[in-house]
């Protein structure tokens, strides 16, 4: 069965969508960097960036592995607040639920923590902070990577590092199921380091060392993947393009591609200077088309307008 469901959807793609497929590029994407776009006070800085989510306002909320680990600023860059001191063995990424609540994921505690806007604990989803879980858990992770929400209030989290699957629960935070385990053959993982939806519904997986991102239903029936644009480090849907913009984190770039997986721009190059990407992680698209990316190594968050 998952033989054929693969082959009936790479009819409708692309044949570089297939297995064996050379990186590809594309055309420019038209966006500009927006120099020193992070105002923090004196006195402040990032640590390693690991992630970032926009929220309705266009409010860009950063977790990183610094002295405020969880940081609020506007779209043009200034603080709103910042909290999480403490808290977290090592954050790795945020998802705002429909209510734009953070959820925040502790790799190295092996648990996801839900706040309220204020910084304040409303759950934390895993047997306890520091305790790591085998692929069939179904309480426990062993270093996860993200949370992805879909609209009747279901979620799927990328677990991880070291388990090789997605688990999802309903909204009653209930196990439903899992699927995935380490290796490449399609259904199989290593580094499950992101997840999104789509409006369709479709669940996409960043399997990050095998360089492929694999497409399933929400009930992880395998579609078909994306071996053609890199290693993909972070996933975030653009429903507004109905497109999917991709960190490349092996190869310094941006990826935009529709969800057929055409190429559909390309920003960036490797490089430690301003406008140059080194470990992209995660990335976020505004209300108004422009990307913030944040990267590890270089301890930052870049912003590229949009014209």
């Amino acid at each position: 069965m998952r033989r054929l469901s693969a082959i009936a959807f790479l009819a409708i793609v692309p044949s570089f969508a297939q297995s064996g497929a050379q990186l590809q590029s594309g055309p420019p994407l038209p966006h500009k960097l927006v120099a020193d776009w992070a105002k923090l006070p004196k006195g402040w800085n990032f640590g390693e960036c690991a992630g970032l989510a926009v929220d309705k306002d266009d409010s860009v909320w950063v977790v990183n592995r610094g002295q405020r680990p969880v940081i609020q600023l506007d779209r043009n860059g200034n603080v709103l607040q910042s909290w999480g001191d403490g808290l977290f063995k090592s954050v790795h990424a945020i998802t705002l639920d429909s209510d734009g609540n953070p959820w925040i994921v502790d790799v190295l505690g092996h648990v996801l923590f839900k706040f309220n806007r204020e910084g304040r604990v409303q759950l934390v989803l895993g047997a306890r902070q520091g305790v790591a879980g085998n692929n069939d858990s179904k309480e426990e992770f062993n270093q996860p990577s993200k949370i992805a929400f879909a609209p009747n209030g279901d979620f799927f989290v990328s677990d991880g590092y070291v388990n090789s699957r997605v688990v999802k629960y309903n909204r009653r935070l209930e196990y439903l199921q899992h699927w995935g385990r380490k290796g490449k053959a399609d259904g199989e993982f290593d580094l499950v380091h992101d997840v999104i939806l789509d409006s369709r519904n479709r669940v996409y997986v960043a399997d990050r060392a095998n360089a492929r991102v694999q497409i399933f239903d929400m009930n992880g029936k395998f579609l078909g993947k994306w071996t053609h644009a890199g290693s993909p480090y972070g996933l975030v849907y653009a429903a507004k393009e109905d497109a999917i913009y991709m960190c490349d984190g092996l190869n310094g770039r941006i990826v935009k591609l529709n969800t057929d997986g055409q190429i559909l721009g390309v920003l960036g190059s490797p490089g430690r200077i301003p406008g140059g990407l080194t470990a992209a992680h995660q990335i976020a698209v505004d209300s108004r088309g422009d990307i913030y990316v944040a990267e590890i190594r270089n301890w930052r968050v870049q912003k590229f307008a949009k014209p």
